[in-house]
């Protein structure tokens, strides 16, 4: 059991932070928008946020990387904390106008970053601690980001109720303070992972760079985090909410909706844990991107009777539950130990860099088509991400790289291992590279 207390301590960590985050994310906009009542100045403070979050994955990378995964996670989400206590302290002493509140959302963002990646980081060597298999690792912590999201959102609707949208703020900031202290009681400190050559801040932000662009499967699934993370800020942002307007009439059974998408989500994200070491993981991609793409925005397009509709959605989600850990799985096993830091915040910035222009595409659509046929040309692109694995060679690494039953040890000592099961069981042509790794995306 105390080999186990690092893993699950951090599953109870990325619930509490996801929680407080969607909570936030209700409290922000809604905050701005009441006060300015313009939804340029809500958007731009949203916006902030992103920016920073997406800076801080590229750049704050090196700096993970040099420091103990522990301190850098608890400091990060202490100085989050901060940013967001601020906001109440201002507006209730001094006043809070936009360009301060926008530079708060911008460190909140740029802390976030660094938080995020550096749990991460302590993930590997807290499966590899517990002899936990990575499949079923990965699946705890997606679930409980998913649990974290699902509890947040309505605790956050009911917090801006009762008391506002400022000290909505404060759960994040109490999550975020709770996390910390976890972290700190629970986990054992280690020493950072460093690369053999430590040159400048600018050669090992490179060296970040050229590990990922070495690893084409990566390389490959950064793609298709890249456009399918552009296609979910659409649906999200535009289709779903025109969707309820415009064809259900009705916000309820909007939010319902998204509800059945989310418990679908949960099931299939227990199936991975349970079944995912036995699955093909190249024909399992397809099926879920079939699932969690193609097949809702077909779905939706018909304009089923609720009852359809709702089932249909529960189903489609179980793809989304799946691949979300499928994807984290692999990159966990294929990231090498010393640019971990590095490689996973290139990862979330490519899943982040294309997601306004996602939105903008859905609004143009919408613009010219209905929204059944905004909906169907959405689904071709997601049909179109899920043919890749079965038309590019590279994807067959998915099969060819997997790893025994626990987490692989990131020094390295499974590379001979995993060569030789390879060559035994006639895998697929192309280099093994060594188990180690990290979480590649955070989709919607």
């Amino acid at each position: 059991m105390n080999r186990r207390v690092p893993l699950l301590t951090l599953v109870v960590v990325t619930a509490l932070s996801s929680a407080g985050t969607a909570a936030s994310m209700l409290a922000f906009p809604w905050f701005v928008l009441r006060s300015t009542g313009s939804g340029t100045s809500t958007g731009t403070v949203a916006a902030a946020e992103t920016v920073g979050l997406l800076c801080s994955a590229v750049l704050a990378g090196p700096l993970v990387d040099r420091l103990p995964a522990r301190s850098a996670g608890v400091a990060a989400d202490l100085l989050t904390a901060l940013a967001l206590g601020l906001v109440p302290l201002l507006h209730g002493t001094t006043g809070l106008p936009l360009p301060v509140l926008a530079l708060l959302a911008l460190l909140t963002g740029v802390f976030r970053g660094p938080a995020d990646t550096a749990k991460q980081v302590l993930a590997v060597a807290a499966m590899r601690r517990a002899g936990t298999p990575v499949e079923r690792g990965t699946s705890a912590m997606e679930g409980a980001r998913r649990i974290g999201l699902m509890a947040g959102a309505p605790l956050g609707g009911v917090l801006v109720a009762a008391v506002g949208p400022v000290l909505t703020l404060l759960t994040d900031g109490a999550a975020l303070l709770l996390s910390a202290l976890l972290v700190l009681a629970f986990l054992p400190g280690e020493p950072p992972a460093r690369s053999a050559d430590e040159g400048s801040y600018a050669a090992r932000l490179r060296e970040g760079f050229v590990s990922l662009r070495a690893d084409r499967l990566m390389c490959a699934m950064v793609g298709v985090l890249l456009v399918s993370n552009a296609l979910d800020s659409g649906l999200n942002a535009v289709l779903y909410p025109a969707y309820g307007t415009r064809v259900l009439h009705s916000s309820s059974l909007l939010g319902v909706m998204v509800t059945a998408i989310g418990a679908g989500a949960l099931v299939g994200t227990a199936l991975h844990g349970w079944l995912g070491q036995r699955w093909p993981r190249r024909k399992v991609f397809v099926a879920c991107f079939v699932l969690l793409g193609a097949l809702r925005c077909v779905l939706l397009a018909q304009e089923p009777t609720p009852a359809l509709l709702l089932g249909g959605l529960a189903v489609s989600g179980i793809g989304s539950g799946i691949v979300n850990p499928l994807m984290m799985s692999v990159a966990y096993e294929r990231v090498p130990e010393a640019v971990r830091a590095r490689v996973f915040g290139l990862i979330v910035a490519c899943a982040l860099a294309a997601t306004p222009l996602g939105a903008l595409a859905a609004g143009v659509l919408i613009d010219r088509l209905d929204v059944p046929s905004a909906l169907l040309v959405f689904a071709g692109v997601y049909g179109t991400i899920a043919l890749a694995p079965l038309m590019f060679p590279v994807w067959r690494e998915l099969d060819a790289s997997r790893p025994d039953g626990s987490c692989p040890d990131p020094v390295g000592q499974a590379a001979g291992e995993q060569g030789a099961e390879a060559r035994e069981a006639g895998a697929h042509g192309g280099a093994v590279r060594a188990a180690e790794g990290h979480p590649a995306k955070a989709r919607g």
